[in-house]
């Protein structure tokens, strides 16, 4: 097997592990608090995220942009 087809056959197998998005998963909306960058994540990952959070605390992610904190976007109405 040729080098270039090797690293085409591990590019298809890393798109398969990050493909995680099903089209059943909430997607919930984050914001940059340093850029003002928006992004949208899925509710199952918030809910991993908030399991040790004490009462007050919010799910903080890394902005893709900036690499600045993301917080759950306040503008968004709630269903």
């Amino acid at each position: 097997m040729t080098r270039k087809k090797e690293l085409d056959e591990i590019e298809k197998e890393i798109r398969k592990i990050f493909e995680f998005e099903d089209e059943d998963d909430e997607m919930l909306l984050f914001e940059c608090i340093d850029c003002g960058g928006k992004d949208e994540v899925p509710d199952f990952v918030v809910e991993e995220f908030s399991f040790d959070l004490k009462k007050g605390e919010e799910v903080e992610t890394v902005c893709p942009f900036c690499n600045g904190t993301m917080r759950r976007a306040k503008d968004v109405p709630s269903e």
